[in-house]
């Protein structure tokens, strides 16, 4: 039976989903916008791979020499994507209360067992208190690697300018992307990625294929994506990217059907 219910959830996880609305939709011209700003340009440095090739594993710009520190809210069952970090020289902070230590170890890793969150109280704490505790190396750039299953809305939103200028690079994983359909939502994560875009642009989405697709007025939004953000000083480049998925991309859940990024999401909207 678990093989059966195992190959049913394979089959049908991820065809597309119509959604339904209690709440005010958003206009799809709102979303286009959105989508538009977000259209990933060619990096320049190209993107390379760090991490596994599965899920834990992310592209970024091979911009990595001069980035002193890797904060890494979200700890996962593998530790690839840190451990490479580590051992280009940078000091690697994680955090999450869900577990007592990260999978692997490393002299570069240092831990706290708490939840990044919107405030400082119990097992939470704000990424700005997080940083000020860590005393991170402030003369050189940082990379940002978040997934910390949905809250990376509101922890980015309470996050101090300042901090976000000084990563090089940032890698979010966005959950519940499809609740972008309904406006109440939708003015919370855009304000969310206008903060991004602000000092950053947009160089690759990649979708999570453990997650379904919700289709709404020929706009697709993958419930689950990796978004991969580069300062703008730092860019080469402002030609949109089209080739997705990238060679590089690999599946989440390498049993689970692919997900193709839906054009929407890189090709500009008229």
């Amino acid at each position: 039976m678990k093989e059966l219910r195992d190959h049913l959830n394979a089959m049908f996880l991820n065809l597309p989903v119509k959604p339904f609305f209690a709440a005010k939709k958003t206009n799809p011209h709102e979303l286009r916008a959105l989508f538009n700003s977000l259209v990933p340009v060619k990096s320049d440095p190209p993107l390379i791979r760090l991490g596994p090739d599965s899920d834990g594993g992310y592209l970024v710009p091979d911009d990595l020499d001069g980035i002193t520190t890797c904060f890494s809210p979200g700890v996962s069952t593998v530790s690839g994507f840190e451990l490479e970090c580590a051992s280009r020289g940078m000091d690697v902070f994680l955090a999450d209360a869900s577990v007592d230590a990260p999978p692997d170890l490393h002299p570069k890793f240092k831990f706290l067992k708490n939840y990044i969150g919107a405030y400082t109280r119990n097992e939470f704490i704000t990424m700005e208190d997080w940083i000020e505790a860590m005393q991170p190396d402030r003369s050189g750039d940082w990379l940002l690697q978040m997934d910390i299953e949905g809250a990376e809305y509101e922890v980015i939103l309470n996050l101090p300018e300042r901090y976000i200028r000084q990563c090089r690079i940032i890698v979010v994983e966005f959950h519940t992307l499809d609740y972008l359909f309904d406006s109440g939502f939708y003015s919370l994560a855009s304000r969310v990625f206008e903060k991004l875009l602000n000092q950053h642009t947009c160089v690759h989405i990649h979708p999570n294929n453990s997650g379904t697709i919700v289709i709404s007025d020929d706009i697709a939004i993958p419930k689950m994506m990796e978004f991969t953000f580069h300062r703008n000083d730092r860019l080469n480049s402002k030609q949109p990217a089209s080739q997705f998925p990238h060679p590089l991309d690999c599946d989440s859940v390498p049993a689970y059907p692919l997900i193709t990024l839906p054009s929407c999401w890189y090709h500009p909207a008229e």
